[in-house]
């Protein structure tokens, strides 16, 4: 057995922890409720969204990988979602979303 956290353990946590820092979580998407990828708009006071991945990074550890479109973020995830019905998409509205982010995605 693994001991990597499920998918919808993480994404609920994700939720959990912003509606207590006082921002606004919206799961947009369920994915595989075990294994599925996780893709986050990560915004701050609803300015200019940002999108991130949990992946490896090029040190071979646990990373949040940029995943910005030079295109629209609401076109990119859906065409994303069309092709992996497993990945999760939230999105995230608050202050320093991807610190917040990487506490519970990568545990730092």
């Amino acid at each position: 057995m693994s001991d990597r956290l499920s998918a919808v353990v993480l994404v609920s946590a994700l939720v959990r922890r912003t509606s207590d820092a006082g921002g606004f979580a919206a799961v947009l998407a369920k994915g595989d409720p075990q294994a599925g990828g996780i893709l986050l708009l990560l915004s701050e006071r609803g300015g200019p969204e940002r999108l991130v991945e949990r992946g490896i990074g090029g040190d071979g550890r646990p990373a949040l990988i940029d995943a910005t479109p030079a295109e629209d973020a609401d076109s990119y995830w859906r065409r994303r979602r069309a092709r992996d019905p497993d990945l999760w998409v939230t999105a995230l509205d608050v202050a320093d979303a991807e610190r917040l982010a990487a506490e519970i995605l990568l545990g730092h």
